[in-house]
This record gives structure tokens, sequence and C-alpha cells, in this order.
């Protein structure tokens, strides 16, 4: 496991911790926030500096990304750095100055659906299969059809409507679409790690502060048995998130056990998510699903990005598919190295 950036950390933790969301039920990105974010630098942190960035790798992308998932937070980071930003640098497209970007991967007939905040960027990043070849072109949003959109928690999730016939793009390996699904993968595993750890702090603080038949709730052993499961899933996705992303930082997209680790970590995030959101809303009770209440905006965002780029199913079928490939004699190393 990478060992964190103590002054990034400190950093992420003052940041957050003085922001104060003023429509936390809000579909729409918090400008005041993605404005701190821009100032420090954070919006394109993983970016070459010829490119406004600030050279990161994934190990410092990893803590922003589950800082916005533990704070649900409404900020394009992902998009706007991991995905739409690196698809320009991979074209050579430079990056107007100050844009918020998103992502959109376009099918035959020039629609993407669920698009992550398309109504609300200044610029839609646009990858679509041209013949033979793939093309990508920076679109100012003005230029699309959006038709809006939003998850389960909220988020806006816009389908975008392209004419391709009218763009000029720039061919790029076939290779990167691949790629963009598994660092989208990637960040919703980061993203889901942050919110079921703000979860478990949540339901410890009810448990023990709340008191039925004369005892606090964290007495009861059914009580302490829910939270046990929900902090082992906890763990279990941040381990395998962790490894991740290591082997992403040290070996990149292209390596096969990086892509089977991103596999694990989206299967074991996906599994985990069901039992946190159980748990937690069992031991909160009808509290954590009213609106006042901060539970809900953590298990509906945690019940949404495990849907995104891959279902659980998809990811737990490419394991298995490489499980069953490895044979008898492969499977022990598969499990202990990747491959």
């Amino acid at each position: 496991m990478s060992t964190p950036n103590n002054e990034l950390a400190e950093l992420l933790s003052s940041l957050f911790g003085r922001h104060e969301d003023s429509a936390p039920n809000s579909a729409g990105i918090d400008l005041d926030l993605w404005a701190t974010l821009r100032e420090t630098g954070l919006d394109r942190l993983t970016g070459g500096p010829d490119r406004q960035g600030g050279e990161a790798g994934w190990a410092e992308s990893a803590q922003l990304l589950r800082a916005v998932g533990m704070n649900a937070a409404r900020v394009p980071v992902a998009e706007n750095d991991v995905l739409a930003g690196w698809l320009l640098d991979t074209a050579g497209i430079a990056a107007r100055d100050n844009d918020i970007r998103t992502v959109a991967v376009l099918d035959h007939e020039g629609r993407s659906g669920a698009v992550p905040w398309a109504g609300e960027a200044d610029e839609l990043v646009l990858l679509w299969r041209s013949g033979d070849d793939w093309q990508v072109v920076p679109l100012a949003r003005s230029r699309a059809r959006i038709e809006p959109g939003h998850n389960r928690a909220g988020e806006s999730r816009d389908a975008v409507v392209v004419d391709t016939s009218e763009l000029d793009g720039t061919p790029v390996p076939a290779a990167v679409v691949g790629e963009l699904r598994l660092r989208g993968a990637l960040t919703r595993s980061h993203l889901m790690v942050g919110a079921m750890s703000r979860i478990q702090q949540i339901v410890i603080e009810h448990a023990g502060a709340r008191v039925q038949f004369g005892r606090p709730l964290a007495k009861f052993q059914a009580v302490q048995h829910m939270v046990a499961d929900l902090a082992a899933e906890t763990a279990l996705a941040d381990a395998t998130t962790d490894a991740a992303a290591d082997l992403a930082g040290t070996h990149g997209f292209g390596d096969p056990r990086t892509a089977l680790a991103v596999a694990a970590s989206r299967s074991v995030t996906g599994h985990a998510a069901s039992v946190v959101v159980r748990n937690a809303h069992q031991v909160l009770g009808a509290i954590g699903f009213t609106r006042e209440h901060d539970l809900h905006r953590y298990t509906n965002r945690l019940l949404s990005w495990r849907s995104e780029y891959g279902s659980v199913r998809s990811w737990d079928d490419e394991l298995t598919r490489a499980a069953s490939a490895a044979g008898s004699e492969g499977l022990w190393p598969l499990l202990v190295s990747g491959g």
C-alpha cells in the first residue's frame, strides 16, 4: 500500500473541514468548493506541468477522491482530471484554462447516457468510433444537446447527443477505450471507500449516543454484529482498492495485473456497498432516511456509484473468466500476484 502524502492529507482535511455545502441535496456542482479546489491546484492534480497539472500520481489522486466521497462533495474531480483531462493529454490536445470538463463515450448514434455533470460542464470531451478508428474532441457544452437526468443521490447524470458527422476529431489508439473504463471504475472505487468510511463514523457515533431500553445501542449484541460486519466490509474494500491503485501507479492500466486488480476492487466494493448500506440503515432506523440526516447522502451515492463504469455483476464475471482461464495450476499465482 502506498504511503499517504501527509501534506496533502492535511490540506484536504483543512479544506473540506472549513467548507460547508450550502445546498447539500442539490444536483449541481458546488461551485464554491470547486473554486477552492482550483485555487489549490486540486482540480487538475495528475496532469503534466505543461498542461496546468500537478504531476501527481494515483496515490495522491486516491487521497483526493476518497476525501470527495467522505464529504459527499458535489465536485467533478474524477471527470475533470483523471478522465477528461487524461484523455485530452493522451490525444495531445491542449486544454483551455479553467474549464470544467467531463467525458462522454458516444454510441453509433452519437449518444451517451448518464454522463456526470454534463449539463454544467463547460466542455465535453467526446470519444467515439469512426470506422476503424477512435476519435477524441473537446466540445463546448452549447454545441451538444443535453437531456437532464440524475442518479438516486440527486447528482447530475445527463444524456448527451451530438452529430458526430460535424466533428473533427483526433485519432487515438483503441486501447484508450479500455483504459478509460478502468480509470473510471477505479475512481468510483475510491469514492465509494471514502463514503463507506464516513458511513462507518456516522453509525458508530449514533450507536454510542442513542439510548434504547435504558442503554446505548452499541451495547446490544445484534447492533455490535451489524457494526462489525460493516467495518469489515469497509476494510476489505479499502484494501483491494489500495492494491489496485498501487498497481495502476506502478505498472499502468495496460498491464493485465492492473486490470485484474481493478476488477477485484470493483467487485469487492460493489458487494460491500450492499452490506454497508443495509446495516447502516438498520442501526439508524427511520432517521437515516430523513432529508435532514446525512446518512442517505452517502448511502444513495454508494448505490449509484457502484453501477457506474460497469455493474457489480460485470466485474464479477471478469474475475470468474480470469480464474477459469488460469486453471487449477494458475489460480493461486493469479490470486497472490495478479498473474
